[in-house]
């Protein structure tokens, strides 16, 4: 068994909550959408699915420490670790707003902002000191803007949380608060290298990956803090309340103008270039944003007042339960066809098929 957690931790993706980031979106989605056995079916998957990766991740630490930290200062792969902190946020969210449960909801919220602390300033010291360091182009991706989604996240959870913890929730709401303005200074940096990366370097088929998704995602879950801190926030937010609703409404006009262009750039990949479409595990930074799209704008609609916003929702829930079920059927495929090839091999790389080496 130890054997077997060692093998299969030593190259997981950083990234991989990610997936847990998207099912709570989708979950979310439904349940404002009044599609509530939806909504609770995907609690149950997710509340799984959380479990299987916080045990990978924990085996890999144990057992595979050196690749564990070598990723964690990577420029690549280190802002994938942020999914930890946003999808235990995401789930806790879902378990306060579908079920009521408060108290996890704290927990939750407690345990992902002593991680954010500790990630955060762990992984930018990595990078800052760090002797050699690649060139933008081979570095910084839409990936980075997890470090913005992981912030937001405790914001939202935060707030959601604030009204049932007493005279406490006062400080929780302005730690959110807080969180939700530096999570947008935090787009505002990353997202100017990022769009020079896109105007001005040369952009391969290969490098333009499903997390520049994640350029609009953090938008979404951004214009979702914004609208819960209008909505449930008292005392001192209630005075920055015009501010407030200015600045979300800024974000998620940024966001929407992000998706056309996108979408664009997906048919240039695939159908113009003609790149393969096959599942990685970075396709989930793809389907996280389209779902917390439809939250953000659903609540952003309430807030404002602006019902026909919700035109929006009911058409973009389509898209996100599409793009969630393509990419899970892709990961199911993907595990089942290595399943395969590896029962087919022999103890020492012996190919039984045809009976060649395998490195």
């Amino acid at each position: 068994m130890l054997d077997f957690l060692k093998r299969q931790s030593r190259h997981l993706f950083p990234g991989y909550f990610a997936m847990v980031m998207a099912t709570g979106a989708l979950s979310l989605s439904f349940w404002y959408l009044s599609f509530g056995k939806a909504a609770e079916f995907l609690i149950y998957l997710n509340v799984f699915i959380y479990i299987i990766l916080l045990s990978l991740n924990a085996a890999r630490i144990v057992f595979n420490t050196d690749e564990f930290l070598g990723d964690l200062a990577s420029h690549a792969k280190g802002p994938g670790f942020f999914t930890l902190i946003a999808g235990t946020e995401v789930l806790g969210t879902q378990l306060v707003v579908i079920n009521d449960l408060v108290v996890w909801g704290f927990l939750f919220w407690a345990v992902a902002f002593l991680l954010w602390i500790i990630l955060m300033y762990t992984f930018f010291t990595l990078i800052i000191v760090k002797q050699v360091k690649p060139v933008i182009d081979e570095s910084v991706n839409g990936g980075w803007l997890l470090v913005v989604v992981s912030t937001q996240s405790i914001a939202v959870l935060g707030t959601l949380i604030s009204p049932g913890m007493g005279a406490f929730g006062e400080v929780i709401l302005f730690i959110s608060l807080c969180h939700f303005l530096l999570g947008c200074m935090l787009y505002i940096n990353i997202i100017s290298f990022i769009f020079y990366r896109l105007m001005f370097i040369k952009v391969e088929t290969s490098s333009l990956t499903p997390p520049y998704w994640i350029n609009m995602g953090a938008l979404a879950i951004t214009t979702l803090a914004g609208s819960v801190l209008i909505m449930y926030g008292t005392g001192f937010t209630t005075e920055i309340a015009v501010f407030l609703k200015g600045f979300t409404l800024f974000f998620w006009v940024l966001g929407t103008w992000w998706i056309p262009l996108l979408i664009t750039l997906g048919i240039w990949r695939h159908v113009v270039n003609r790149h393969p479409l096959t599942y990685t595990p970075d396709m989930w930074g793809m389907a996280f944003p389209v779902a917390m799209y439809t939250v953000g704008t659903i609540n952003l609609s309430q807030v404002l007042g602006l019902d026909f916003l919700m035109i929006i929702p009911y058409v973009t829930v389509f898209a996100a339960t599409g793009v969630w079920l393509a990419v899970m059927a892709g990961m199911a495929v993907h595990h089942a066809r290595r399943r395969v090839y590896y029962k087919n091999r022999m103890p020492g790389g012996i190919d039984v098929r045809n009976h060649e080496h395998i490195s």
